[in-house]
């Protein structure tokens, strides 16, 4: 992949070196293996924007498998009154004035497992912390550390993800002709199911801050209770992970562009970030910088 030039490089560089830290990031799930929720513990994962959607994924991943009861909530609200017997928060920064501020409130009564791409930063002081500097990022956009994070707990659920990676790659080598109609649609609709659901929900908030495009993010079984009104020639339907049975049929049916395949969900969201790349270049945006947004929300108090 040709790496972008001036507005969005950061992005560009940062997001093709995700097959990368996924692969370190087993070695990290490994090393931290006893900060990670053991089989049975009831854990509440919170975070913040891409954050949060990693804390999403990662619930539905682990309940799903049958490993515990497992909660994700955003940092500004979340239910931590609940008999936890852990909670993981997610903060690339460290610096999120939500996140902080959840976290003071536990005052010590639940063992807190801190997930961040800044192991010097405030958040380390409310808990022990399991650094993904490598995957830190200068661009304001996230991609790497948010799929680190999510990789970081598929190792630890027992996942490979050497084939996530090497199908990440081959995303990365896609030549920009396969981006042409995306690159042109009037909407996108990203669906998910179970774990790919907060896939869904990053990849279009993603596509919305980096290029100012009208998206959104359903769960696949509600797509149909209202969301499909909006499908039509000219706008696409993106799913992330297997389709559910006549999805397919129904989105033909409206004329939109159903775009799906058999990739790890983690490389299908890969191609997302390169469209953003590519599509904030044809609308003369910098996606490094995002209009209204800075690195980390700090409130005042």
């Amino acid at each position: 992949m040709d790496l972008a030039v001036g507005a969005g490089a950061h992005l560009a560089a940062e997001l093709a070196t995700q097959p990368d830290d996924w692969m370190a990031a087993g070695e990290v799930a490994r090393q931290h293996a006893d900060l990670l929720p053991r089989p049975g513990e009831r854990v509440g994962v919170i975070g913040c924007g891409s954050s949060l959607y990693a804390a999403q994924s990662i619930a539905a991943m682990r309940e799903s498998a049958g490993l515990g009861e497992t909660d994700a909530w955003p940092g500004g609200d979340p239910v931590l009154r609940r008999p936890y017997d852990r909670v993981i928060a997610i903060t690339r920064s460290g610096t999120t004035t939500e996140i902080l501020t959840a976290l003071d409130r536990l005052d010590g009564r639940v063992p807190v497992t801190v997930i961040t791409a800044d192991p010097a930063s405030p958040v380390v002081e409310r808990g022990e912390v399991i650094s993904i500097g490598f995957a830190d990022e200068q661009s304001v956009v996230q991609s790497r550390t948010m799929t680190t994070a999510i990789a970081l707990l598929r190792w630890h659920l027992g996942e490979d993800l050497t084939s996530a990676a090497e199908q990440a790659r081959g995303v990365l080598a896609l030549d920009e002709d396969w981006f042409a109609d995306l690159r042109h649609a009037a909407q996108v609709s990203f669906v998910g199911a179970g774990w790919t659901y907060g896939l869904a929900n990053e990849a279009a908030l993603k596509l919305r801050e980096s290029t100012q495009s009208w998206t959104d993010a359903w769960h696949q079984t509600e797509y149909r209770h209202g969301p499909i009104s909006v499908a039509a020639p000219g706008r696409a339907v993106w799913a992330l992970g297997p389709l559910i049975a006549n999805l397919a049929r129904d989105v033909s049916a409206t004329g939109a562009t159903l775009v799906h395949s058999d990739l790890d969900p983690l490389a299908e969201l890969v191609k997302v970030h390169r469209l953003c790349v590519l599509l904030a270049g044809d609308r003369g945006l910098d996606a490094d910088r995002p209009r209204n947004l800075t690195r980390s929300i700090v409130l005042e108090a």
